[in-house]
């Protein structure tokens, strides 16, 4: 086996694990820890690393490439991984993975209307059946939150249209410059959100515990910094439908992490409706769908200097 080879099976590994293990991270910080004041510190921090790291301030990012960064990091960020970390607060860490699993569902579907993708038969057949699954899982007479369920929904399309926005984006800054630009944008949208709905007022470091504060430390080292650098590498040495196959297995380490350390009941509607939903993106990563840049308004597609 090659050094290559090595580093993509590893690169994989990571972003199977690590991003699957980030459900348990959430519940585990959010014990103690006002939900959308912990995710903004989270990318507050992870953000001025990787920005300071990747050489942002070399780069000397112009104000199109902020708003750009304001824009995606809201949509994905604030939206996406903060409605996560809210919803988590009532709907279990297993649930909450298999919910967001449909963002490659999300991405097709706005992606058809919103920039004029086509959609194969495949496609088609995974979207009908991933909604299906959600349709199982997220029913009213079963034991999800109707509210947290919602949110998580409004999540996966904020993340799948961020997504969206960020592949039109005509190259400028160093990856991971950009990210962290993003993540410092959605953790400042994060932190005002909180501000806004009184979490501030009622933080009590005193009384955040070791076991919430080693779950944010793990979520900002290796779930948006080691992970992404995991990703951003892979995006560059590895084929994109490999690396498209943590859409399924991190739904999967997540339902299985619930269950080992938050004692999170597997369900008949759970694994039912999780098969169901794993099948489905499976069906959607698979299907080879005519790949297009979308035509993006001005805004998204000012180029940085």
């Amino acid at each position: 086996m090659t050094r290559r080879t090595l580093l993509v099976v590893g690169g994989l590994a990571t972003i199977y694990l690590v991003w699957g293990s980030t459900y348990l991270g959430i519940a585990l910080a959010i014990e103690t820890m006002p939900p959308l004041l912990m995710a903004g510190v989270r990318f507050l921090l992870a953000g001025a690393i990787l920005y300071l790291l990747a050489g942002g301030l070399r780069a000397r990012p112009s104000r199109s490439d902020w708003v750009f960064a304001l824009v995606t990091g809201g949509l994905m960020l604030a939206v996406g991984n903060g409605g996560v970390s809210w919803a988590q607060q009532t709907v279990p860490s297993g649930i909450a993975a298999l919910v967001i699993a449909t963002i490659p569902l999300w991405i097709a579907i706005l992606d058809r209307f919103l920039f004029g993708a086509r959609l194969s038969p495949l496609a088609l057949a995974g979207i009908v059946l991933g909604f299906g699954g959600v349709a199982i899982l997220l029913d009213p007479r079963g034991a999800v939150d109707p509210a947290g369920g919602a949110v998580l929904l409004v999540a996966a399309v904020g993340w799948s249209l961020g997504t969206l926005l960020t592949r039109g984006r005509a190259p400028g800054l160093p990856p991971l410059a950009a990210a962290g630009m993003q993540m410092l944008c959605g953790g400042s949208v994060l932190v005002l959100g909180a501000a806004a709905g009184g979490e501030l007022g009622d933080v009590r470091v005193s009384e955040f515990s070791a076991t919430s504060i080693g779950a944010l430390a793990y979520l900002v080292v290796f779930g948006s910094l080691v992970a992404f650098s995991a990703y951003v590498w892979l995006l560059r040495n590895a084929n994109v439908s490999l690396i498209s196959t943590y859409a399924y297995v991190n739904p999967v380490v997540a339902v299985l992490l619930g269950s080992a350390f938050l004692d999170e009941e597997m369900t008949a509607r759970t694994v039912l409706a999780g098969g169901i939903v794993v099948a489905a993106v499976a069906l959607i990563v698979t299907a080879r769908m005519p790949v297009r840049v979308p035509r993006l308004p001005r805004l998204a597609a000012a180029r940085g200097r």
